[in-house]
């Protein structure tokens, strides 16, 4: 069977994408990837110049705009000038595995990084959107435990892994949540999920687990890693689906429709964890 590749992306003449994070790594390799294939794309990115010198000379139509996820002031000053159609988010942005520290808001910065601002940023954009919403998760979330009582790390001892996998649970409980209230709203537009695998970025230059990066058989390129992520953004895939490499342990391979885990599948915890959201975002500004 043909594998597929980004050349499989369809003309996307007239469409407009949002990627979060997008200045480099798996971000950068889908935003020039989909601008390639004719998207106007827009990268929502904390180092706007950097940005515009990653995409300078690369083919296709970019617009770099200031957004910081971990900030909900910038990220409700990026929604707040939004104005027109926007087909595609791709909320991309992530970290991982970093030491403990707080945001502007107070809020637990790896948690709002990866969870809390994605969160924020979709609802405040969702009125926009006529396609899709990509949340990019990982294999890890497969370990995560939730705590509803301290999602932002405020009694419980800090663990920078246990932030990241119970952050990647979240998003998968959040995609959940968010396709149940898009299909009983009778919305057409779809939540999906996307896994990269292991991919060799600088994603985990903070963590231990960065040593996996040395064994080039247990990772993906980054343009591999980005499949997942591209065939969620382009392809017919039912709502809620979760995208990830084929191979074994879904740590590498080609895009295929995979099974989230089942902590993933979990109802009445994603309905329960929106609303546990929904209060903690509403309660953080000052």
């Amino acid at each position: 069977m043909t594998k597929w590749t980004a050349n499989d992306i369809p003309d996307l003449s007239g469409r407009t994408v949002v990627i979060t994070g997008a200045g480099r790594g798996l971000g950068l390799v889908t935003a020039s990837e989909l601008a390639r294939a004719g998207a106007h794309v827009v990268l929502g990115v904390r180092d706007t110049d950097k940005a515009r010198d990653a995409v300078a000379g690369l083919p296709g139509d970019f617009d770099v705009r200031p957004l910081d996820v971990a900030d909900l002031t910038s990220v409700r000053a990026f929604a707040g000038s939004w104005s027109g159609d926007l087909d595609i988010l791709v909320n991309n942005a992530g970290v991982m595995d970093i030491p403990a520290a707080r945001t502007a808001d107070g809020l637990d910065l790896q948690t709002a990084t990866n969870y809390t601002g994605p969160f924020a940023l979709t609802n405040l954009l969702l009125e926009h959107v006529t396609d899709r919403v990509v949340h990019v998760t990982s294999q890890l979330h497969r370990q995560g435990r939730i705590d509803l009582a301290d999602l932002d790390w405020r009694t419980r001892q800090y663990n920078g892994m246990g932030a990241y996998q119970a952050s990647k649970l979240a998003v998968v409980l959040f995609s959940l949540q968010l396709q149940h209230r898009l299909t009983t709203a009778g919305s057409r537009v779809r939540s999906v999920l996307a896994s990269p695998g292991i991919a060799r970025t600088s994603l985990a230059a903070h963590s231990r687990s960065n040593v996996v990066n040395r064994f080039t058989f247990l990772t993906n390129a980054p343009e591999r890693g980005a499949l997942s992520v591209l065939y969620a953004a382009t392809q017919d895939v039912p709502g809620n689906s979760y995208v990830g490499p084929d191979g074994l342990g879904g740590l590498r391979g080609d895009p295929a429709v995979r099974r989230q885990g089942k902590a993933g599948l979990d109802r009445a915890m994603a309905r329960r964890l929106w609303d546990a959201t929904a209060d903690l975002v509403a309660t953080a500004v000052r």
